[in-house]
């Protein structure tokens, strides 16, 4: 009886139970709000209290450009040579885009299974907003993708956390270092003791998790109507929630495949990372966290700190399966018919051109709203999605901690990671 107690109070006092706890109390406290209070009011509020989790995550952003460098600069140095950087990689690229296929293929199946754009009647759509969105459109092209991979500027790269860049020349400052050998030595470890300055001042920002959670959700409940949510896109978040709960069966099911039973092991250890991201609806706010996690499971540090940027970039499974979802439901709606060939045109579409949109807010609205303009759906269709889209997103925003931190733990093994079996037997 006491240790069952002491289980419980371990939970509730840990940051898992109180990011829970938070979500409880910001979405009672939104709903009451909501009640209560003008709709000017509501507004004000929701954006004095959303201030708690934009500081959350600023200040996530403010150690993800030098962790990421210093933990990629020693992982890469430590490899060794451009041959092993070449193998990791590609792993790596070759589960991402196996994963991000099956999950548009996964959306692609239940938007065209369930239908929930036929016969949907919405009212009092937010066209200003889906005007911003549609507006970023002009930012997806080729030129665009190649200027999201090569940095013209490390030190604008991570200025602007854009992630992806900073990959590329960490890895050209890796190699560099590694061929170098010993007369570089002093300076690989000092950037190592500098990761790990960072990793700790990672443990003192998750403080501030549940406190930027709670802003979050009570931002938004505030101004939402919820029964009214409920009422009228029931069909369409009811079949979303069918998709992405059949891609995490489906990730949970090939982690243990590949990990067997450690993969119980690896969902305890990322059950924070997920609730900050299901939370703040930010994946990017777990990506200090979820490196530290995954080291703590046994993970190569060399390898995380090289697939964990990539994956961020590269294997963001949630978005995709929204991207197709989302993108059809707007042709449903306005009875545009795509057939078969034309609807693998656009997940072929979705799958390239998701990958240049690093850094771009809304991503995958901008996304969708691009890719309806290619295929002569009306692209002020976002507005349909835009009042549920925050929802949406808290799922999709954990099901990519989930698909990075699976990808992760398999190439890791995949290499013959020592520590993944010296951790299971300890």
């Amino acid at each position: 009886m006491d240790k069952i107690q002491n289980q419980k109070k371990s939970f509730f006092s840990g940051l898992t139970g109180q990011i829970l706890i938070a979500m409880v109390l910001g979405a009672t406290l939104g709903i009451i709000l909501h009640n209560t209070i003008s709709s000017e009011a509501a507004q004000s509020f929701s954006t004095k209290i959303k201030m708690l989790a934009t500081i959350f995550i600023r200040l996530v952003q403010m150690i993800i450009s030098p962790l990421v460098f210093t933990t990629l600069v020693v992982g890469i140095a430590k490899l060794g040579d451009i041959k092993t950087v070449g193998r990791i990689g590609g792993k790596a690229l070759g589960w991402f885009f196996t994963a991000s296929f099956i999950s548009l293929l996964i959306g692609l199946f239940y938007v065209n299974l369930l239908q929930p754009g036929v016969g949907l009647k919405l009212e009092n759509v937010d066209m200003a907003t889906a005007s911003e969105v549609t507006g970023k459109t002009q930012n997806l092209s080729f030129e665009n993708f190649v200027e999201h991979i090569v940095p013209k500027s490390i030190i604008e790269a991570m200025a602007t956390n854009e992630i992806l860049q900073i990959v590329v020349f960490s890895i050209f400052f890796g190699l560099a270092a590694a061929s170098l050998g010993s007369t570089v030595k002093p300076i690989i470890v000092a950037f190592d003791k500098l990761s790990h300055i960072v990793l700790k001042m990672v443990n003192y920002v998750m403080n501030f998790a549940p406190i930027g959670v709670f802003g979050a959700i009570a931002a938004v409940f505030t101004v939402r109507d919820a029964e009214e949510l409920v009422i009228t896109y029931f069909k369409f978040f009811g079949s979303f929630l069918i998709g992405i709960s059949t891609l995490w069966v489906l990730l949970v099911a090939i982690g243990y495949i590949f990990l067997k039973g450690r993969m119980t092991e690896l969902l305890k250890r990322i059950t924070g990372p997920l609730a900050i991201a299901f939370g703040t609806t930010s994946s990017e706010a777990v990506f200090p966290k979820l490196t530290e996690e995954l080291e703590s499971f046994g993970v190569k540090d060399k390898i995380v700190s090289f697939m964990l940027p990539l994956g961020y970039s590269f294997n963001l499974d949630g978005s995709m399966m929204y991207m197709t979802f989302a993108s059809i439901f707007i042709a449903q709606f306005y009875n545009v018919h795509l057939d078969l060939g034309t609807q693998m045109a656009m997940l072929l579409v979705l799958m390239l051109t998701s990958k240049g949109i690093a850094g771009v807010p809304r991503a995958s609205l901008v996304v969708v709203a691009a890719t309806c303009g290619m295929f002569d759906i009306p692209i002020e269709g976002i507005a349909l999605i835009l009042p549920i889209d925050h929802f949406c997103d808290m799922f999709r925003s954990a099901t990519n901690v989930l698909g990075n931190a699976l990808a992760t733990s398999v190439v890791g093994q995949w290499e013959g990671n020592n520590d993944l079996e010296s951790v299971a037997e300890n």
